[in-house]
């Protein structure tokens, strides 16, 4: 417990020193986030407020991995390519974005990348992990395309959520610390990289929260999912995995809902605008609002979720 406090510490520190230089570095670079226009009046004025900023959580975490692996303490090789593949199709699409002005890779390209890139990110999570999952057969055919399924679903999950400031990365904060902290088959290795994301996650919000400075982009938001997503398949919870991170889930069902029923019935639409958390923008609620009761309701469901973990372990 006490190497785990120093680990989220020192992680915080160091990111809370680094992060007013990399926001400089961002703005150096012209790295301003490129706003919807659908999106409400009060965000089109973050407009050029720097993006990407998740590669320094991102990297400040490889490294407390790496450190881990080092001195001896397994389980961190699954996080740590969740970490590096998904922060890299995250840069890839930030970049896109910045330098041809559009949203980023087309989504008929992306998502097919993510499932690809997530193989060999199931494969670790299987083979170092857990040797069965929790409430399901034991049996290959089964864990593994669903492994690779949870990836990229959680993956696009955190990113959908990642658009109020402070949202996304207070509710990974607490998923990934539930995760590894209250869940019963954490490794050493795993805490340790879990543990370094979120001091340099809860730096990273200082600077995040409303007024935000910088947003984590996909580069942070496509990490953090494939790192959750291993982590939880490495422990042998993926069915748990949506009660963890249920407020993601219930983002990303807002959207599937949406996009369905609009084409369904002609044009109409079940909410004011989705992801759900811009519904409540419109009805009045502001941003610090929404954060902090999608972090309580986060919060709720990943101890449920340890809960369940217990009972049938």
């Amino acid at each position: 417990m006490i190497f785990d406090l120093i680990t989220f510490v020192v992680t915080f520190v160091i990111g809370l020193v680094l992060y007013p230089l990399v926001i400089r570095w961002l703005r150096r670079m012209k790295a301003g986030q490129v706003i919807q226009d659908e999106l409400p009046d009060s965000h089109q004025k973050k407009a050029g407020t720097p993006t990407g900023g998740g590669v320094l959580f991102v990297a400040i975490a490889l490294v407390a991995g790496a450190l881990a692996s080092l001195a001896g303490h397994a389980g961190a090789l699954p996080g740590i390519a969740g970490l590096a593949i998904g922060g890299l199709i995250g840069f890839g699409d930030d970049r896109s974005k910045l330098l041809v002005g559009t949203r980023g890779i087309p989504a008929r390209l992306k998502f097919p990348i993510q499932l690809v890139l997530a193989i060999p990110v199931a494969w670790l999570a299987t083979v170092e992990g857990a040797a069965h999952q929790l409430f399901l057969p034991a049996t290959p055919w089964v864990i593994f395309p669903l492994a690779v399924l949870a990836i990229a679903g959680t993956a696009n999950a955190v990113n959908l959520t990642d658009g109020m400031d402070g949202l996304a990365g207070g509710l990974s904060v607490i998923a990934v610390g539930a995760l590894v902290l209250l869940l019963p088959n954490s490794q050493a290795g795993e805490k340790a990289l879990a543990l370094g994301l979120c001091g340099a996650l809860a730096a990273f919000l200082i600077f995040n929260r409303y007024p935000a400075r910088v947003f984590m982009g996909d580069t942070g938001a496509l990490a953090i999912g494939y790192a959750l997503a291993a982590m939880a398949i490495q422990q042998g919870v993926i069915l748990l995995l949506p009660l963890i991170g249920l407020v993601f889930v219930l983002e990303t069902l807002s959207v599937i809902i949406q996009v369905a029923y609009f084409k369904a019935s002609g044009g109409r639409r079940v909410f004011k605008m989705t992801p759900i958390h811009y519904t409540f923008h419109h009805h009045g609620w502001t941003e610090n609002r929404i954060a902090l009761t999608f972090w309580a309701a986060g919060l709720v469901s990943a101890v449920a979720a340890a809960g369940v973990a217990r009972l049938a372990t």
